[in-house]
């Protein structure tokens, strides 16, 4: 899977008063003892050196021979081992540095935190995930500040570099930067080694050091590059973070963005950006392109001028999409409950997804033992997770909500066998809402594919206790996720409000057998109809249609995902309106599909008829359109497809005010 990694030009202006102040690469230390008792800096969560919190030398692994520790858990909830190692005291400037080599064996993961306090539990600056070669590191309250990866099964070095006098924080893997960002914490007093569910790491060479920095007079510098999206033809409005790393305050600069052959400049004036504040920059938008390239951003023109240290003005960030399979949505189901105290976390990264991979991304929260369940779709996601929350991506496995990302990545770049379109009538007298859920086989199948239809509701709110969310992050003790460490618990139900709510399922969890033929050909179409009538309690305008295609082993193969409004403008196709498209469809082709430079759309209209026809892109966008008033005969369209990115394409006649669409890949 392709990563976004930070290449940061020039070197911080500072004046160093530098010593190692701790490093331990255990192999002083007796085969087999518990490394507590061998030092004042080690110790553990609760402070029981030498027992089950505790990691014990080894020499089944070592960055230096011979020993290392090393860490694991099967539990759901993580440990029991959970070793501090203490910095001596807190550090609120300066540049600290942690460093330690891991082996993370193939397959498992590692994990580990800065605690922003002294007295643990209190206050956490950074979590530090390692999933399967994904390495993902956050503050507690933006995740994936730094998102890349790091080798599996072999030693490497991943070092922590935190200026905590400018914020700005930087990650280094085998001392290549991986990574760097304006981190919301910016003091530090011990580390903490957990081993999560299903981590296996070995640990070595262990170090930290800080050392002095000294303002300049006059400094901006570019601290960090958000491009707004990681997946090709994601449309997104990069944000750029100025920081004032002087003693001076900023008044005006400019800063350009070149990616992709292009410069995107903004002049800023009339601001005042204090010392140690960050300014932030929003970039006109722009589609994220196929193929690695370098996004380079430069800050000049600085109060009209140039700045002290030049080093520091130029961020370069390595951008190299994730090119999704052609028509592929990812489905991500959250089991969750307003009772369950930890499931305001899938409540955040829910969100998160919805945001960061619009297009991409159907969310849907199952919730278990409060007013919001579907008795039915609780009951089928309750038997394939261990506890609460959790989260199914395409149902592939059972993961932590936090810990979505490298399924949704996977499950993205997987060709599908079919893709959906989901079609509606929507009655509001009545309130009966009709969905057809339209498959087109892109692959040959064999097997029982199966289809289901979702509804889900953003915006829910509720009275009475029901709709209280338990909180285990109020007061900031478990750390910062998404501003509930600042809400009370349980937090009362006038202040909560619940997106993504699964409000039906149908037929079933499983889904309808029947739909799909159980063999099928490349272009075969089927549809499957389904009924709902909402209660006026639920608000038709926030609400999603997610149409399911279910492959033969109970995965989620791909999903159609659309408001009903847009639901409704694809057009209702029920069980006569389907035998008429027969005929409908015939009357046009595509070829060659896949295409690449051009493809040819042929038309064959049997009877005079005003004809038109468009060419949509995934999400539905109008990117040609003609109409040819009436037509008779035989016709052929040249359709230049080279400047389409490789995607998925609908190309779709219209006549008698009935149409047809076909899919068109553009490899």
């Amino acid at each position: 899977m392709k990563r976004n990694a930070l290449l940061l030009m020039g070197l911080l202006s500072t004046h160093l008063v530098s010593a190692q102040l701790f490093s331990d690469n255990f192999d002083s230390y007796a085969l087999g003892s518990f490394i507590g008792p061998q030092s004042n800096n080690w110790t553990t969560w609760s402070g029981a050196q030498g027992g089950a919190e505790d990691a014990a030398t080894t020499n089944n692994q070592a960055a230096s021979a011979p020993h290392s520790v090393y860490f694991s858990s099967t539990a759901a909830g993580g440990g029991p081992q959970d070793v501090v190692l203490t910095f001596g005291q807190l550090y609120n400037s300066g540049i600290f540095t942690l460093s330690s080599d891991f082996y993370v064996n193939s397959g498992k993961g590692a994990y580990y935190n800065i605690q922003g306090a002294t007295t643990i539990g209190n206050l956490w600056a950074l979590n530090v995930h390692m999933d399967a070669g994904e390495l993902a590191i956050d503050d507690g309250n933006t995740p994936n500040l730094c998102l890349t990866t790091y080798p599996q099964a072999t030693w490497f070095n991943l070092k922590i570099e935190a200026n905590l006098t400018l914020h700005v924080w930087k990650a280094y893997v085998n001392n290549v930067l991986v990574g760097t960002w304006v981190n919301g914490i910016n003091t530090v007093a011990s580390a903490d080694y957990f081993p999560l569910q299903n981590n296996q790491f070995f640990m070595d060479n262990v170090s930290f050091d800080h050392q002095s920095y000294t303002l300049p007079a006059l400094n901006a510098m570019v601290g960090s590059l958000d491009m707004g999206g990681s997946i090709a033809g994601q449309n997104v409005t990069p944000t750029v973070s100025i920081l004032n790393a002087g003693q001076n305050a900023l008044t005006s600069f400019d800063v350009n963005l070149n990616y992709n052959g292009q410069n995107y400049t903004q002049n800023i004036t009339g601001v005042n950006v204090a010392s140690i504040a960050s300014y932030e920059v929003s970039i006109p938008a722009f589609d994220l392109v196929p193929g690695a390239q370098n996004a380079v951003v430069t800050i000049s023109n600085i109060n009209g001028g140039n700045d002290d240290n030049a080093a520091d003005n130029t961020l370069t960030q390595a951008i190299d999409p994730v090119v999704p399979a052609a028509g592929k949505i990812v489905v991500g189901e959250e089991a969750t409950g307003t009772w369950c105290q930890w499931c305001p976390r899938g409540a955040v990264f829910m969100d998160k997804f919805a945001t960061d991979y619009n297009g991409f991304w159907a969310g849907i929260a199952v919730h278990n033992g409060d007013p919001m369940v579907v008795a039915d779709y609780d009951a089928g996601i309750g038997a394939l997770i261990g506890g609460y929350p959790s989260s199914l991506v395409d149902r592939v496995g059972d993961v932590d909500p936090s810990q979505m990302s490298s399924d949704f990545f996977t499950r993205l770049q997987t060709a599908p066998k079919g893709v959906l379109t989901n079609g509606a009538t929507w009655d509001p007298a009545t309130r009966v809402l009709n969905v057809s859920v339209s498959t087109e086989m892109l692959q040959a199948t064999t097997g029982s594919y199966k289809v289901a239809c979702v509804l889900t509701e953003d915006g829910v709110t509720g009275t009475g206790s029901g709709y209280n969310q338990s909180n285990a992050y109020a007061g900031g003790n478990n750390g910062v996720m998404g501003g509930f460490e600042s809400l009370p618990s349980p937090v009362p139900a006038a202040q909560m409000v619940y997106d993504h709510v699964a409000r039906a399922i149908a037929p079933s969890f499983t889904g309808q057998t029947g739909v799909i033929a159980a063999t099928t050909t490349v272009g075969d179409n089927y549809t499957a109809n389904f009924s709902f009538t909402l209660p006026s309690t639920w608000d038709e305008t926030s609400m999603h249609i997610v149409g399911m295609l279910i492959d033969p082993q109970g995965q989620i193969d791909n999903a159609g995902y659309t408001n009903i409004n847009e639901a409704v403008q694809n057009g209702y196709v029920g069980v006569q309106e389907q035998i008429g498209a027969v005929n409908l469809e015939q009357m046009l082709t595509v070829a060659p599909n896949p295409a690449t430079d051009f493809a040819n759309i042929t038309l064959h209209i049997p009877t005079a008829a005003p004809v038109s026809v468009r060419v949509l892109d995934a999400k539905g966008g109008i990117l040609q359109a003609r109409q040819f008033g009436s037509l008779q005969g035989d016709f052929e369209i040249g359709l230049n497809t080279s400047n389409y990115a490789p995607g998925l394409y609908v190309v779709e006649l219209q006549m008698n005010g009935q149409r047809t669409q076909k899919k068109l890949v553009i490899r």
